[in-house]
């Protein structure tokens, strides 16, 4: 079974509502287990207005927004000739197979197609992700031990 099958008998379990489902077929087993989502409920903190001081617009202020919005279509340009690797699903990213190993890859590693770049944890399974392009690792996107969403962009990859 490959990852994309695993993958999309987790998302169909998730949305099935059961609550465990395990596969054998030779030698390859899996256990996956549905574990709902708790809903921590708390009271809205009270809103403490504050009285408004009017205050005279600084002059300083016009250029350093303009600054950052020459700075912005430019980097976005330099990010164009990357390309993204993005998370194949959602979970748990971690740059590192275990807290006392080193990282997979660092900003300025060449990383292979089939290049294991990070783990995503779902539902207790460690997903190992590979890199889909050839290239030098250019920028992480995403904090270790934080959550993903699906198709987030994780790493930005110079494919030259």
């Amino acid at each position: 079974m490959n990852n994309k099958e695993i993958q999309n008998l987790i998302k169909f379990v998730a949305k099935s509502g059961v609550a465990e489902v395990k596969l054998k077929s030779g030698e390859f087993a899996i256990s996956i287990k549905n574990v709902p989502e708790q809903i921590v409920s708390s009271a809205p903190a009270p809103v403490v207005q504050q009285p408004v001081v009017a205050q005279a617009p600084q002059a300083v202020a016009a250029p350093a927004t303009e600054t950052k919005a020459e700075e912005a279509p430019k980097e976005a340009a330099e990010d164009a000739n990357y390309i993204t690797i993005k998370s194949p699903m959602i979970g748990t990213f971690y740059r590192r197979p275990s807290p006392d190993k080193d990282l997979f890859v660092n900003v300025g590693d060449s990383v292979q197609q089939g290049d294991v770049v990070c783990i995503i944890e779902a539902m207790k399974l460690f997903n190992e992700i590979e890199s889909e392009v050839s290239g030098k690792i250019v920028k992480v996107l995403v904090d270790d031990a934080t959550p993903v969403e699906y198709d987030q962009p994780l790493f930005l990859v110079d494919p030259a």
